[in-house]
């Protein structure tokens, strides 16, 4: 069960790595504008973000299992229609239903694991082992994503067909979710899902268009407005409801919070910084999209450290102080990688390459663990859908404000120093970012020291 649902993870990160790496080729072959370009990646965070809430709580209400399977199939299918488009708007489509698919599929894949091992070192060992193929697939997909483009692109859309294949007819025989953990579903809370979905992809929406401030803003602006006066109502129907989609209360879990927030702040951070990675190696340095994804590949070190090293360390130290440690290793690889320069040899590079594969070997795994510790059984894909909500919205901020950042510094200059200057002014958004979840991280160790000093005079009293 567990190398399925690895499998399915696996899957969602070497889609999305390979498909930006087939972006100039798509655009050349089927002449694409910068905006459909642009929206064809959009589409599918527009999805993914914006039904990762209700794909959680969808998969505590009417089976974990059913919902895999289904979401599954429907990634399968228009993955492969991407493949056979031959206009843009075929692309958005298939992009945008794709990322609903992994919106229901990877909440409900979590949740499956949380619920099936039981709480301790073996749900950890599994949650680590799990969010290393995550990682793994990520960087992997950025080379095969090179070697398939060489190919033909369409291969970026029709190898995830063969490879969901594969995984749903393993899932059929193998996954199995006992059903007494599953609640009674006395009434379903369409107002909550309508307008908490619609929050979400106007939230997600004014954040992608936040890569471009000047163009239209106050678009971005009435985006933004709508997400949050959508978000009010959420909440207003939830209070009101007797059958809430979201139990509020659970948002009163301070782990719970201080984890989400730290897990938007690392993928932010993350995919920030890989974007200006890849500006720097192909448009200033010249490098194939093979090369930029064997550079990457060095930060690939957290497949094999995660389900290895990291266990030991959680054993040893507990969840937030690994969290705290990945964290300061990003934040060194970034403050490394400032004084880059347009001579700069990959050995130069190496360390911040390395150190990333420790941030994320360290501080993923952990943080799914902690946003899902003490959470009831019947309200883990709900747990799950905020946990991944917060890495799909981090990753499309941090993307936001670095080219925000890139193209306000770069301005009308052109020449490799402007933007290498340009670049280096855009890295303090991963650098601060990543500093701001390791002060989160001190928080939380501080509150628990606290708790931890409080509990025996509660007792006594």
């Amino acid at each position: 069960m567990l190398i399925v649902l690895c499998g399915a993870i696996f899957l969602e990160g070497i889609d999305v790595a390979m498909l930006n790496v087939a972006l100039p080729s798509i655009r050349a072959d089927l002449g694409l504008s910068t905006g459909m370009l642009s929206g064809v990646v959009s589409a599918y965070v527009l999805g993914y973000g914006g039904f990762m809430l209700l794909g959680g709580r969808a998969a505590d209400l009417l089976g974990r299992r059913r919902m895999f399977l289904l979401w599954l199939t429907v990634f399968l299918l228009f993955s492969g229609l991407g493949g056979f488009a031959q206009e843009g708007w075929v692309l958005l489509l298939a992009r945008f239903v794709t990322g609903v698919a992994a919106g229901f599929m990877t909440p409900a894949g979590l949740s499956l694991i949380t619920t099936s091992f039981p709480e301790g070192r073996p749900r950890n060992r599994a949650l680590l082992i799990y969010a290393g193929t995550a990682a793994g697939g990520f960087a992997l997909g950025l080379v095969i994503g090179g070697l398939l483009t060489a190919i033909d692109w369409r291969w970026v859309f029709f190898a995830p067909v063969l490879l969901s294949l594969v995984i749903l007819l393993a899932a059929i025989p193998l996954l199995r979710e006992p059903e007494a953990e599953r609640p009674a579903v006395r009434g379903f809370d369409l107002a909550g899902a309508a307008s908490v979905t619609g929050a979400m992809m106007l939230l997600v929406y004014g954040v992608v268009r936040l890569e471009r401030p000047a163009d239209g803003p106050l678009l971005t602006v009435a985006a933004f407005a709508g997400g949050l006066a959508l978000l009010a109502l959420f909440v207003t129907i939830e209070r009101r409801s007797a059958n809430p989609l979201v139990r509020l209360g659970i948002l009163r879990s301070g782990p719970l919070v201080r984890a989400n927030l730290m897990a938007a702040l690392l993928t932010a951070s993350f995919f920030g910084f890989q974007f200006l990675l890849t500006l720097y190696l192909q448009e200033l340095r010249g490098w194939s999209t093979i090369q930029t994804g064997l550079a990457l590949l060095a930060a690939a070190a957290d497949v094999v450290l995660a389900p290895t090293l990291t266990p030991w360390l959680v054993n040893r130290y507990g969840n937030v102080k690994v969290v705290l440690g990945g964290l300061l290793s990003g934040l060194l690889a970034y403050a490394l990688f400032l004084g880059v320069g347009l001579d700069w040899t990959y050995a130069a590079m190496l360390p911040s390459m390395l150190l990333i594969g420790l941030m994320f070997a360290f501080a993923y795994g952990p943080l799914t663990i902690v946003a899902t510790d003490g959470i009831a059984p019947q309200e883990q894909g709900l747990a799950g859908g905020l946990l991944n909500s917060s890495f799909q919205f981090g990753a499309a901020l941090g993307l936001s404000m670095v080219t925000a950042v890139n193209v306000a510094v770069l301005g009308g200059a052109t020449g490799k120093e402007a933007g290498l200057a340009a670049m280096r002014t855009a890295l303090l958004v991963p650098t601060a970012a990543t500093l701001l979840a390791a002060v989160i991280a001190v928080v939380s160790l501080r509150t628990r020291a606290r708790v931890r000093v409080e509990e025996p005079v509660l007792t006594a009293t």
